[in-house]
């Protein structure tokens, strides 16, 4: 048996190979879904995301010793992740989730770099391959709930430090009214912008500190309320400085100067908080277990110059399948249609505008929004009964589902719109016959406007109200029906002031049960 020399530092022509291949196969499957995340990158909220790459080769090349140290052992658990990545990407590409997607680019990485590398020398770079988890933007209806709440918030604990200044402030939603003016707490003083970046920083400063896993965590927990607190600061300081600067200190370059200050000043926070940690706990509990890690690892890379050469002679089976299952998703991804298009049953032009005492006008999209949609017809009617109280229906149909071209949740629409839902949930609406149904109901608000909204979503023969069951149900019957129709109905009436709820909600239920039999008319079914 003969032995061969240590790892080389630098990659040999036939792990460039292997690279040039993945690299390939990987661009192929996912392009599509990364050219959307590179323009979720272009947003305030995370442009931090550029750099998280360029940081992830750093952490790499900064384990380039320890990696050549050890023997690569190709190994057959690589497939697990792999195997999990290639099920999250079919889930993602016929369900038309982008963050599926991502996740599953993820866990094809890491199951490409356990069957190569193997599972030691996969640990030595787990914080790295953990790190790129950062870049991916999180699914829209988390993102929107996230920075809604934030906003409630910042504008909560803008009021409170407001009002222990000595000011006489209160709130209103995302308004704060200081007696001279009213600030409103849009999405740019969210303050997402500083707790992304923050948590990020946060990861890094936890890897490099050597201390016990609880200060870790400390460190990264802590950006969450750093980021808030320091964000209330600054929202506050807009109230108490108006009087003096007037309207510019809340906006332009004086609003993004304040940004970039209160950024700082977190993370100095964030790096006394470190400086504490040590002062308390005395030496850092990591030193000593460096050390005698870095002994292992010598003695481990002893044991790499015993590998057999016969291990090496012939390509391992584990690498030429996982090729071949990245090889056919490919050519299936791209050279396979699962959805084929279901037009509606008749165009929306010739929806009634008259449904038993409702009379009604049909309204227009403007481009801008019929652009973003990228709806296939859709209907919009404002409907008066005799006693002139108003119902607004809109209905979207798509003939077919796919990434960027599917259905957006009014859950997610209205609150972006500056709606509070202050009541959000199911209810059940008796048809004719002995038929119900299920839709979403929600009572929302914004200043002194109240309404009641009801939605749900026709697909092909179910009536849905989840955005998982859209995506779960899009996926199965692409693949068993190839069909991912579907449609959006949203009905909203206004609560008029002196009017109790339960009013406007049987004026709701009474106008479903006679719309439904008219959209049967409409839309495909199963």
């Amino acid at each position: 048996m003969r032995t061969r020399a240590v790892n080389p530092i630098f990659p040999t022509p036939a792990s460039l190979v292997a690279v040039f291949l993945y690299g390939t196969l990987l661009t192929i499957i996912f392009s599509p879904a990364y050219r959307v995340m590179f323009r979720w990158w272009e947003r305030d909220d995370f442009n931090h995301c550029y750099f998280v790459p360029f940081i992830v080769l750093y952490l790499v090349w900064e384990k380039r010793q320890e990696l050549a140290a050890l023997p690569s052992r190709v190994s057959w658990w690589g497939a697990l992740p792999l195997v999990l990545g290639l099920a999250l990407f079919w889930l993602g590409e016929l369900g038309g989730e982008y963050f599926t997607l991502y996740i599953s680019s993820w866990f094809i990485v890491v199951g490409v770099l356990w069957a190569h590398l193997g599972w030691q020398k996969l640990r030595i770079i787990g914080f790295p391959v953990l790190f790129l988890l950062t870049m991916f933007p999180p699914p829209n209806f988390i993102y929107n709930n996230l920075s809604m709440n934030l906003k409630l918030i910042s504008s909560r604990m803008g009021v409170t430090a407001l009002q222990l200044a000595g000011m006489s402030a209160f709130r209103e939603g995302n308004v704060i009214d200081v007696g001279f003016t009213q600030l409103q707490v849009v999405d740019a003083c969210s303050g997402l912008r500083y707790l992304l970046p923050l948590v990020v920083l946060g990861c890094l400063v936890a890897h490099f500190h050597r201390g016990a896993l609880w200060q870790k965590i400390l460190l990264v927990v802590s950006t969450i309320p750093l980021s808030i607190v320091t964000n209330g600061l600054r929202i506050a300081s807009v109230g108490i400085l108006y009087p003096i600067w007037g309207a510019q200190v809340a906006e332009g370059f004086f609003h993004d100067f304040s940004g970039w200050f209160i950024f700082m000043c977190t993370l100095w926070m964030l790096l006394a908080e470190l400086w504490l940690l040590r002062k308390i706990t005395g030496r850092p509990a990591g030193e000593g277990e460096s050390a005698a890690g870095s002994a292992s690892h010598r003695s481990t890379g002893i044991a790499a110059t015993s590998v057999s050469e016969s291990s090496v002679r012939h390509l391992p089976l584990q690498p030429v399948l996982a090729l071949v299952l990245l090889f056919a998703t490919a050519a299936l991804s791209h050279g396979v249609e699962f959805r084929e298009k279901m037009p509606i049953k008749r165009p929306f032009t010739s929806f009634p505008q008259e449904v038993g005492e409702w009379r009604g006008a049909r309204q227009a999209m403007e481009q801008k929004f019929l652009d973003e949609l990228t709806l296939s017809d859709y209907v919009i009617v404002n409907y008066h009964n005799p006693t002139d109280r108003e119902i607004n229906f809109y209905t979207a149909y798509y003939e077919s589902q796919r990434k960027g071209e599917s259905i957006h949740s009014p859950a997610t629409c209205l609150p972006g719109s500056g709606w509070v839902f202050e009541e959000s949930g199911n209810t059940q609406i008796s048809l004719s016959g002995s038929r119900s149904m299920t839709v979403n109901r929600a009572f929302m608000q914004k200043g002194e406007v109240r309404q009641l909204t009801y939605y749900w979503f026709p697909q092909r023969g179910r009536i849905l109200t989840s955005p998982w069951q859209l995506k779960i149900y899009a996926f199965w019957d692409a693949l068993t029906r190839h069909r991912t129709d579907g449609a959006l109905v949203r009905i909203i009436t206004p609560v008029y002031p002196n009017e109790r709820v339960d009013v406007a909600e049987e004026r709701l239920q009474a106008f479903t049960r006679q719309i439904v039999p008219v959209l049967d008319g409409f839309l495909p079914g199963a």
